[in-house]
């Protein structure tokens, strides 16, 4: 079966080849919003099944389309990507010295079905200075980032004090779900 990622990440891309993956990127953009009054928790989930029924004409024959979406809560409020730089200030001194979660929601979607789940990792950030943050902004430019920051850069390997779930899933991909989930469509695929 051909894998279509329907994401303009570099770090989906990365991870799903890491994962031993061969796969397309195909793209389209599409609308972000959810309703208002949603749980938090669900708006990662909603916005990938979102974005996989935005792209599900992509799918010829037995192909596989992987959309995902990421975000980042704290105080149950989600930070998305910064607006611009006074933004991105603002998003990392609220994290500054504090937990908050990190979900990744994912949709799998075939022909005739589809899986839609999601993984969530706390993570711990060390208190930064003013200093740090506008060091962090100036050298990461992280502005197409969740939550301000890619944990795969200066900020991760200096300020998470510790995670509590997948590092995968705060780069933007549960690896380890997404390859169970594959593995299984792959499997009942080779069995027909």
């Amino acid at each position: 079966m051909k894998i279509i990622l329907a994401s303009k990440s570099p770090r989906r891309s990365f991870l799903l080849k890491e994962a031993g993956f061969d796969f397309e990127i195909r793209t389209r953009d599409t609308d972000e919003s959810f309703p208002a009054d949603m749980p938090v928790d669900d708006v990662a989930a909603f916005i990938a099944e979102k974005k996989a029924d935005g792209v599900k004409d992509f799918i010829v024959n037995d192909e596989i389309i992987i959309t995902a979406d990421t975000v980042v809560i704290m105080d149950n409020k989600i930070y998305g990507k910064p607006k611009d730089d006074a933004d991105a200030v603002r998003i990392l001194g609220e994290i500054s010295g504090r937990m908050h979660q990190v979900i990744t929601g994912v949709c799998i979607m075939t022909k005739n079905n589809r899986e839609v789940f999601s993984d969530m990792t706390e993570v711990y950030i060390k208190e930064m200075s003013a200093q740090e943050i506008r060091r962090y902004i100036d050298t990461c430019q992280p502005f197409d980032k969740a939550g301000a920051y890619g944990i795969q850069e200066w900020l991760g390997y200096v300020k998470v004090a510790r995670l509590n779930g997948s590092y995968a899933n705060v780069m933007g991909l549960p690896v380890h779900k997404v390859y169970d989930a594959l593995s299984q469509y792959l499997r009942e695929e080779s069995s027909i």
